[in-house]
């Protein structure tokens, strides 16, 4: 069976990137400082920084040895001011993140550019995410006859683990490790064999084991706990008991339904707590909480589920991987990758 791996690529170059900074950078504690040694920062003869493009193609190169994907499409994220700022009127999503660092940000224009001109469909728009148009090509392409591999290290991208499409979640090793032990796998397990280190894949059983909830209900989940990395607020003091009420009700709109069957009268509202806390273990009740958030929730709901209907003009076979290897070894030239060079005999 055909296999197509779908690529978080803004994930992977700020990985590639932190993952082989100089400990002088690295550890410095302030802006200031870390700017004083970006000339330790791997980069050229000519001074355009390569640390993240360098260490991101050698792990393509790996994926590319080991799973021999017969389609590849990479995502990127462009602006934060997407739609879930512009339309949403969300301003505190991602707020709290800090602007790539200058290196970083040159470092991802020459890796779109250099993807494109290798012959890579690159996919990236001002308006939308790259999760976005992950979650628009499963859409579209996923199937029973196409092995569908999503990698990132991004949780959020558990939403999109079905029947057919997996979930390459990128972490350190010893936890992969710890997770295949928890999960009876192992190198010679079937499909395991071929996992780059440091991927653990995700299906629907497994996401369940660590979330609580199946694929098809993290968003409401999600929508509930929230996300402060990401700056989705939930509703504050209900997290342990969302997993409960997401199994229990499978949506939102149906949890809310039950909340207000009650019209508000406390015999009734406390008959439904005292259900949550015999059925479903939930100690703590989260009724007002809920009650009070409720507009928040529902943000929250639309902040964390990604946008599945993004317009994709290409066919499968436009993604169909053929690298032109003199576009590629130009670039190699030029960024001085002699080891990438003969590594790959160009």
């Amino acid at each position: 069976m055909k296999k197509f791996l779908i690529i978080d690529g803004s994930s992977m170059l700020s990985t590639s990137y932190y993952g082989n900074l100089p400990k002088s950078v690295l550890f410095a504690k302030t802006d200031e400082e870390k700017e004083k040694h970006y000339a330790e920062i791997l980069r050229t003869s000519k001074g355009e920084y390569t640390n993240a493009l360098f260490t991101m193609l050698r792990t393509l190169i790996s994926l590319h040895k080991k799973v021999k994907p017969d389609y590849v499409a990479v995502a990127f994220d462009v602006s934060r001011d997407t739609f879930r700022r512009t339309q949403l009127g969300a301003d505190s999503y991602k707020a709290n993140r800090k602007e790539a660092p200058a290196p970083l940000r040159e470092q991802f224009i020459a890796m779109e550019n250099l993807l494109q001109d290798i012959g890579c469909q690159v996919l990236m728009d001002k308006d939308y995410e790259a999760d976005d148009f992950a979650a628009s090509l499963v859409k579209k392409f996923e199937s029973p006859d196409l092995e569908t591999y999503v990698l990132t290290k991004d949780h959020d991208y558990f939403q999109l683990v079905s029947p057919h499409t997996r979930l390459w979640r990128v972490t350190d090793k010893d936890k992969v490790r710890d997770m295949q032990q928890r999960y009876g796998l192992c190198a010679g397990k079937e499909g395991y064999a071929s996992l780059p280190a440091g991927i653990f894949e995700y299906t629907a059983d497994t996401v369940y084991s660590e979330e609580g909830v199946y694929p098809e209900n993290i968003v409401t989940l999600l929508s509930i706990t929230g996300d402060p990395g990401d700056g989705i607020p939930g509703c504050k003091g209900v997290s342990s008991a969302a997993a409960p009420l997401v199994n229990e009700y499978g949506s939102l709109d149906a949890i809310y339904a039950a909340i207000e069957d009650c019209e508000g009268n406390k015999k009734k509202e406390k008959a439904l707590t005292d259900f949550w806390k015999k059925n479903l273990g939930i100690g703590r009740s989260p009724l007002n909480a809920l009650k009070e958030n409720k507009e928040t929730v529902y943000l929250s709901y639309q902040l964390a589920k990604m946008k599945d209907d993004i317009p994709i003009a290409q066919t499968l076979e436009d993604f169909a991987l053929h690298i032109d290897k003199a576009a590629l070894k130009k670039a190699l030239t030029h960024y001085e990758m002699n080891s990438l060079i003969t590594e790959l005999r160009l």
